[in-house]
């Protein structure tokens, strides 16, 4: 038996590890690098590993730094079965696909630009992608364990993270020695409101854990609500706009849930007018109300009542590029949730060029912002940020709210 780390060891993205045994090689997960646009190297780097060897892949759940770099073991060779649960392999071909999207962008700017250093190809593209979807095999249930091969047992137990997401843990015997490692992917609190708690598989040998916010104590999440909605009220009463970098699993859709509950409540208008201009966030949406089965079962009984908890008064899906180009004359009184999260990229970055330099509108960031992002640029304070070439005035009022990752 052999566990080798490829990821996520010194860092918190790029989650990959290799198991050896019973002469198969399994890796949980293989994940983007992920944080300032120099980690560009990191993902096109060699794996450490031969991507035709690996007979299997176990996926703990559908975030980019976890799934991000399958099209790219598929492109090297990889040609075995990945496994995840029936929502995380729905979410993972949506990620992928428009991780391919994103890169084959990226290589088009860089050859119209003529920039040196390369040929300017993409690190994977949709073919890659849609090959790496074709890979996906049995679905996992949780607690249902799944022989792998003579030896070599996979369970999937409830993270609690995202919709579908597992911890894993492998039972392995080889040369009459059995050991049991759990793999914990990443872990969501007892509270989250879509989705039940993580489940906690006991007589584990080696476990390999996340440790994203091991060395921090996170505030009460009703605490982290009220402040959520307390910002949106005051930007409101302000006249001004509220800008969200959204995450596009699971932040969004919370989101939509909090601002529904403030509404029901009577703490928010019902006539707030809610934009989520993410074609990525919308279709997760639509994948979340097709999986019931993987939420908390208040939510399920909701949905299989006919009930949309997605469902606002003024919610306005904004998928195409023009609708929400028309939402930058919008001057007072939206609530504009856009990727990406870290405002690396995506829409967000056009709404923050014409939000943040007004006093009235407000930024609320809402999930982890690695270093060097321009989500952690203005979370650190900066009074000045780039944004297509221009420096921006950072005027507006910001709010970090960190109870929700």
């Amino acid at each position: 038996m052999k566990l080798s780390f490829h990821g996520a060891a010194h860092e918190v993205t790029g989650s990959c590890h290799l198991v050896t045994c019973c002469g198969r090689r399994i890796l949980v997960d293989c994940g983007m690098f992920q944080g300032a646009r120099e980690l560009t190297e990191d993902n096109a780097a060699a794996f450490g590993f031969e991507a035709k060897d690996i007979d299997a892949v176990l996926l703990t759940h559908a975030h980019l730094d976890h799934c991000g770099r399958l099209p790219l073991l598929t492109k090297r060779g990889f040609r075995g079965e990945i496994i995840a649960t029936p929502a995380t392999r729905d979410l993972a071909k949506l990620v992928m696909l428009d991780s391919a999207h994103l890169h084959e962008e990226e290589a088009r700017r860089q050859h119209r630009h003529g920039q040196r250093g390369g040929t300017h190809e993409a690190l994977y593209d949709t073919m890659d992608a849609l090959d790496a979807v074709a890979r996906f095999g049995r679905e996992a249930t949780y607690l249902k364990p799944i022989e792998l091969y003579p030896g070599i047992t996979a369970t999937f137990f409830n993270a609690g993270h995202i919709l579908g997401s597992a911890s894993i843990r492998l039972e392995l015997t080889e040369n009459g020695r059995t050991r049991k490692l759990l793999f914990s992917g990443d872990i969501g609190p007892d509270d989250r409101p879509l989705l039940s708690g993580p489940q906690v598989p006991d007589d584990i040998d080696v476990v390999v854990m996340e440790t994203t916010y091991g060395d921090r104590d996170h505030r009460d999440l009703d605490a982290s609500i009220a402040e959520f909605l307390d910002a949106v009220t005051a930007a409101h009463a302000r006249g001004g706009n509220v800008v969200i970098p959204t995450f596009a699993l699971e932040r969004a859709q919370e989101l939509i849930w909090f601002l529904r509950e403030g509404i029901e409540a009577g703490t928010l208008d019902a006539r707030l007018q809610v934009f989520l201009d993410s074609p990525m966030a919308i279709s997760a949406t639509r994948i979340f109300a097709r999986h019931a089965e993987a939420m908390r079962p208040e939510i399920t009984k909701m949905i299989r009542d006919g009930r949309d908890p997605f469902r606002l008064p003024e919610l306005h899906f904004t998928r195409e590029a023009h609708e929400s180009m028309a939402l930058n004359r919008i001057r007072s009184g939206a609530v504009l949730m856009a990727g990406s999260g870290m405002c690396t990229g995506g829409r967000v970055r056009h709404h923050l060029r014409h939000n943040l330099p007004h006093g009235d509108c407000s930024v609320i960031f809402v999930g982890y912002a690695a270093e060097g992002t321009l989500a952690r640029i203005i979370i650190d304070g900066a009074r000045w940020v780039k944004l297509f070439g221009d420096e921006v005035p950072v005027n507006a009022r910001i709010h970090t709210i960190n109870g929700f990752s």
